[in-house]
């Protein structure tokens, strides 16, 4: 059921819009850039030798989706994504629950990614940062990310790019050396659908079950082009531009991905290269020193740098950012207390960021690289799920609103039908700790969903703005 409302109260704590189109391309692209030098040990353990090909294949898996969000964006600009998108498409429920989705892969990622700059940190000077010590340093890297969030947003994006050119630059730089190595041999692919997963399950998968197993949960390094729209009220460029910082955000990094797979996969045998699949990180410098020795230390501390402190930072910003924004769309629209909706004198949201740094410092005691990877995959296959069965119902409900882009009915047939695909892989990969966290995360979804089901929304309802103006659903 919805409802014309008149929203004039409404309009306090509005977003600043000054974001220029690159800033917003680089926060995607950002948070879409991987934790490249960091979780190399997972890609590789997970999809072998082949690693290259799952990225091509997931990036051609993912556009039809990022295509799906293109439409949706344009036709709804309003901060929150998929909160919008599925609770004009469907109800509030679906808006509810895609959100919370979403956001328990986005607020995982600042948590892994101080993980996995302190574990550069003890890795590359011989430190033994764990435990409670763990935990103090990365609230401190957090504390970081917290001020840039709540500053001017022209700021975040300009750190954000810098640091993602940097990153890009330092990557491509590492493929041309592993090329011209003198190692690299096309012989290196010989086993190219290795994959850990046979082992985990003591060979009771095929090996092109248990490749593409590993291939599904690939949609992890994907995952951010959807904070697009949760910045397309900052953006000061005409709307039907935001495809391009969509559509290239994904390119972008799908080629970088593949390149850099591609070369370091041909310098060494899988078995060494990744010890067999035990998902260790690092492994980008392992294969820098079996081609290169020690002489190239200083390069190693650099690529810590530009393969792993910068990647994580443009993703953990891109992701905060969007988080941020997703919190302060459901306080404003009655999915949250109101107290969520109120920003600052930069006009950026008070206490969802608050609450993201908080959500972090207690996600650091999981400590676990391949809980955070296999929750994250599957949260958002899931949330692109419902986001494009939305899209179908909106079609259908609404064929007069107006969009500055229109998504081909095919690229929505195989969005639904690539994203399910991936689903269904992904349970088959997820093991019982990320079960765990998973049921943990939904169980407070359920008693916060079902406290405003009960108590609050009978009172007041959510509102969406919408090509006919704001309604109440």
């Amino acid at each position: 059921m919805e409802a014309m409302v008149n929203t004039d109260s409404r309009k306090e704590n509005v977003l600043s819009k000054s974001l220029k189109l690159i800033y917003v391309y680089a926060l995607a692209t950002g948070a879409i850039f991987t934790f490249m030098c960091y979780w190399d040990g997972i890609f590789m353990s997970y999809t072998g030798p082949g690693t290259f090909l799952a990225f091509i294949l997931m990036t051609l898996m993912i556009l039809p989706t990022a295509f799906v969000y293109s439409e949706f964006s344009t036709m709804l600009p309003s901060a929150g994504s998929c909160l919008v998108f599925n609770t004009v498409g469907i109800n509030k429920h679906a808006g509810f629950w895609s959100s919370w989705l979403i956001m328990c892969a986005w607020i995982a990622v600042p948590a892994a990614g101080v993980l996995g700059i302190i574990e550069w940190i003890n890795y590359q000077f011989g430190l033994n940062c764990t435990g409670w010590t763990a935990v103090a340093v990365g609230a401190v890297i957090l504390l970081g990310w917290f001020f840039l969030s709540i500053y001017k947003n022209v700021v975040a994006g300009k750190v954000q790019t810098f640091m993602l050119f940097a990153g890009i630059g330092g990557i491509i730089l590492c493929s041309l050396m592993f090329f011209f190595s003198g190692h690299w041999s096309i012989e290196n692919f010989s086993s190219f659908f290795t994959s850990c997963n046979d082992v985990k399950y003591g060979g009771s998968f095929t090996t092109a079950i248990a490749w593409i197993v590993g291939c599904s949960f690939m949609v992890t390094p994907y995952f951010g082009f959807e904070t697009v729209p949760a910045m397309v009220e900052e953006g000061d460029f005409p709307i039907k531009n935001q495809k391009k910082a969509i559509l290239g955000s994904v390119l972008t990094c799908g080629a970088i991905y593949a390149l850099f797979y591609f070369a370091m996969a041909g310098v060494m045998p899988w078995e060494e290269l990744t010890n067999n699949g035990d998902c260790h990180p690092f492994i980008s410098f392992e294969a820098l020193r079996y081609c290169f020795g020690d002489k190239i230390a200083w390069f190693v501390l650099i690529m810590g740098f530009v393969g792993v402190v910068f990647p994580i930072g443009t993703s953990v910003l891109g992701f905060w950012y969007s988080g941020v924004r997703m919190i302060y769309a459901m306080g404003r629209q009655n999915f949250l207390p109101k107290a969520f909706a109120k920003t600052n004198k930069y006009s950026q949201p008070i206490l969802p960021n608050i609450l993201i740094l908080a959500v972090s410092i207690a996600f650091l005691a999981m400590q676990s690289i391949r809980s955070f990877f296999d929750l994250m995959a599957f949260a958002c296959a899931l949330c692109y799920v419902i986001t494009t069965i939305s899209s179908f119902i909106v079609d259908k409900k609404h064929p007069e609103w107006a969009r500055p882009y229109k998504c081909p009915k095919m690229l929505k047939v195989l969005s639904l039908i690539f994203m399910l695909i991936i689903a269904v892989f992904c349970t088959i990969g997820i093991g019982t700790t990320t079960w765990i966290g998973f049921i943990g995360y939904m169980g407070v979804g359920f008693v916060l969903w079902l406290t405003m089901s009960l108590v609050k929304w009978p009172k007041e309802k959510v509102w969406m703005k919408t090509p006919e103006g704001d309604k109440e659903y």
